[in-house]
């Protein structure tokens, strides 16, 4: 397994990895775009920002970096940064297979991804991810995976991607969706040959949705890594957008919200990997402060009072825009 070398590290940061959705594209449904990204989102200026997120993330401890072939050209310009830096080898590379980005780098496109599980979506995309990564590709995820995807149940898809895991490359799945816990639980149950085809499981849990914790703690238990995805819940939990609890108990410990949600999932036994989803190098240093943070049970207490029923969570999710 590759997070092997994350086990290994003894920085306080090595646990927070960086996801790319953020900046790998001109769009996406975290708020205040406007202001954390260049007034030019055109190729060269997203790449250039991609490049120094990396670059002070890996400053950092930070050894975890997560793309997606729907994340734009995430995969290029995290290809060419670990081109230009061939002694990071210390790294775990991590992408996704499911969704194609359709929007054409524009913000106001009617559809930015499109959802397709098939082992055509498969090859193709294979193909594209290591053309761009090759060896460099350590993990790699079915992207979204629901508890009545087909991919679940696809035999030939499992074999060849059996074939992969044969190969050293390590196979994984996301879920989103309030059915999160089902869909775990449905991929936990995929064998080849009679082996788990999945060593790690991507997920959302933070402070307004936890509805999936109990399933990734399964997941550990059966001997996957837990990536969790969205701890802030898309800038729900970040800035002037937390919650007044939240802020609060970040202002007691002289921190920003944000490291007050990341702490709160890092907390968790199960977690082994909490992604940072920062576009901006100030807001990534205020994540990395995560690891500082004591939650007593008192703080649990009051952040206990933010969950809200899956449902709602995720409805409102769907209603965020594109910007």
């Amino acid at each position: 397994m590759p997070f092997a070398r994350l086990n290994r590290a003894t920085t306080p940061t090595s646990h927070i990895g960086l996801g790319l959705a953020a900046v790998g594209r001109p769009g996406y449904i975290t708020p205040h775009r406007d202001r954390d990204l260049p007034g030019d989102r055109g190729v060269e200026a997203l790449r250039a920002r991609t490049h120094e997120l990396l670059d002070a993330a890996y400053a950092q401890g930070v050894r975890y970096f997560d793309a997606a072939r729907s994340y734009g050209r995430a995969e290029e310009f995290l290809a060419e940064w670990l081109t230009a830096r061939p002694d990071v080898t210390d790294v775990v590379i991590g992408s996704k297979w499911g969704y194609t980005y359709t929007a054409d780098w524009r913000v106001d496109a009617e559809t930015h991804e499109v959802k397709d599980h098939g082992p055509a979506t498969f090859e193709r995309q294979y193909a594209e991810t290591t053309a761009l990564l090759g060896d460099r590709l350590d993990l790699y995820q079915i992207h979204s995976v629901t508890a009545d995807s087909p991919v679940l149940s696809d035999k030939g898809l499992h074999a060849r991607l059996a074939e992969l895991a044969s190969g050293g490359t390590t196979l994984g799945f996301s879920a989103s969706g309030p059915g999160q816990a089902d869909a775990i639980r449905a991929a936990l149950a995929v064998t080849v040959d009679g082996e788990p085809l999945f060593r790690t499981v991507q997920a959302t849990y933070n402070a307004l949705e936890t509805s999936a914790g109990t399933a990734l703690a399964e997941a550990h238990d059966a001997g996957l890594t837990v990536i969790v995805k969205e701890a802030m819940a898309n800038g729900r939990l970040a800035g002037t957008e937390a919650p007044a609890v939240v802020r609060e108990i970040g202002a007691e410990a002289g921190l920003d919200a944000d490291a007050v949600a990341l702490a709160l999932v890092l907390r968790q036994p199960w977690a082994g990997v909490v992604l940072s989803g920062a576009v901006t190098v100030t807001q990534l240093a205020a994540n990395l402060h995560a690891p500082l943070l004591d939650l007593d049970p008192d703080r649990l207490d009051r952040l206990s009072a933010l969950v809200e029923e899956p449902e709602a969570y995720w409805r409102h999710r769907a209603s965020l825009p594109w910007s």
